[in-house]
Order: C-alpha cells, then sequence, then structure tokens
C-alpha cells in the first residue's frame, strides 16, 4: 500500500475529472492537499469535504500571467512547506485554421499561458522551494498528444503538451543532485464529463480503443500517487503512458 503520510502536495485543476481522483487518492494515501480550482468552487469544496486530512482550498486563474506564482507563495503561506506538486491544470479550446487571426491567436495565448507558462512558473517555485530543503517532486500531466500529435484543430493543445515533456526532462537533468524529482504523466482519452459527451456523440470512436474503454480517471490518480510516494525514483526524466494502448511508441 502506498503511504503518502507526512507529504503536503498541491494538486492544480482538483475540482473535477483527473484532479479531484488524484486529490482524493492522494488523500487517501495519507498526505495533506491543497487543492487548487478556476471557476467551479462547489466542485473543489465537495472534493475536500471527502478528504480526510485537513486539506485547503484555493481559488486561482491560471490564465492570468502571474498567478500560478502567487498560488504558490499562497500555498506556502497557508501549509509552510510543499513536498510535492501535481500539475494537472489544462485546457482545450478549438483553434481552427480558418479561425480569424484574434481567435487563432487568443487560443494558442491562452493555451500556452494555462498549460505551459504558468506550469512552468509553478515548476520554478517549486523547485527554489524544493533545492535549499532537500528536495521534492514535481509531476507535470500531459498528454499522449504530445508525441502522438492531435486533430488539425488542436494542435495548440499537442505543442504546449510535448513543450511540458521537454520541460519536466530539463528539470529532471538539471536538479537531480538537487534531490529534485521529475516525472510527466501522459493520459491518453480519459473518462471525464468531456470524454463522456464526446463518445455520446460518437459511439464508433471506441472501435479503436485496444481496452474498449476510455482510461478511468481513479487509474491515473493512482499513477500518480505512486509517483509521488518515491518508490521509484529513478523513473525521473521518464513519461509514464496511460492512454490503453491507443498509443503505443
Amino acid at each position: 500500500m502506498i503511504d503518502l503520510s507526512g507529504k503536503t502536495i498541491l494538486v492544480t485543476g482538483a475540482s473535477r475529472g483527473i484532479g479531484a481522483a488524484t486529490a482524493l487518492a492522494l488523500d487517501h494515501a495519507g498526505a495533506r492537499v491543497v487543492l487548487t480550482y478556476s471557476s467551479s468552487a462547489a466542485k473543489a469544496q465537495e472534493v475536500a469535504a471527502s478528504c480526510t486530512n485537513d486539506p485547503v482550498v484555493l481559488q486561482v486563474d491560471l490564465a492570468q500571467p502571474g498567478a500560478a506564482s502567487e498560488l504558490f507563495d499562497k500555498a506556502i503561506d497557508q501549509v509552510g512547506s510543499i513536498d510535492v506538486v501535481v500539475n494537472n491544470a489544462g485546457i482545450a479550446p478549438t483553434a481552427d485554421i480558418d479561425a480569424t487571426d484574434k481567435e487563432w491567436a487568443d487560443a494558442w495565448q491562452t493555451t500556452m499561458q494555462v498549460n505551459l507558462f504558468s506550469l512552468a512558473d509553478i515548476c520554478r517555485k517549486a523547485i527554489s522551494h524544493f533545492v535549499p530543503n532537500g528536495g521534492g517532486t514535481i509531476i507535470n500531466i500531459a498528454s499522449r498528444a504530445a508525441f502522438r500529435g492531435d486533430e488539425p484543430n488542436m494542435m495548440h493543445y499537442a505543442a504546449s503538451k510535448g513543450a511540458v515533456v521537454s520541460l519536466s526532462r530539463s528539470i529532471a537533468r538539471g536538479y537531480g543532485k538537487d534531490g529534485v524529482i521529475a516525472h510527466t504523466v501522459n493520459p491518453g482519452w480519459v473518462s471525464t464529463d468531456m470524454a463522456t459527451d464526446f463518445f455520446a456523440a460518437n459511439p464508433d470512436a471506441l472501435d479503436g480503443f485496444p481496452l474498449g474503454e476510455a482510461v478511468p480517471p481513479e487509474e491515473v490518480a493512482n499513477t500518480v500517487a505512486f509517483l509521488a510516494s518515491g518508490l521509484a525514483r529513478h523513473i525521473t526524466g521518464s513519461t509514464v503512458e496511460i492512454n490503453g494502448a491507443t498509443h503505443v511508441r
């Protein structure tokens, strides 16, 4: 059994989907969780109510430059120290090539701000916090799209996730000597509300899934809990694929 007792873990985008499942898995393994949300306050409080280890709930709009750094500082003020960061928050608006220039630019800018720039800001803050305190763990949630690519109207999303993989590898190589461990988790389709709606409208899409279903969010959460445990530190710099063999490298 994974035991995270004594660890404090920051999880972004924890009000639903992968983030909610992850926050609950980490709490049930003994960790104290700092949950963040953007706009779903009620759902974030529901997740926190299911936690038992004095969770903290913080609101943040990661689409705003500088908000991620402020979030980390606020979390430290609330809990004193953080042992693990799980960068889960992400967005995926569409951006068609026949959109207006402004629509295209706005989709790319906002996606990069949330999925990459804010994530990088949290990583930077975490490294600065971890190094003088003996180390820590960063777990970045990317996507199979980082390697597989994505649909034409989701190129910006794939690009943001590819950058997250490269960032994580660079952190692992550059700060391992300081005790900083960096992992990337690459899910495929996960059984969230968005996936449920998509498959309801496109039932034939599951024909391409070897296991016949999207990934349960609890499986991603369990993977994160294992990585957070430190039981396999030398996975650092690697990417854990969890997509039910819909993309195999």
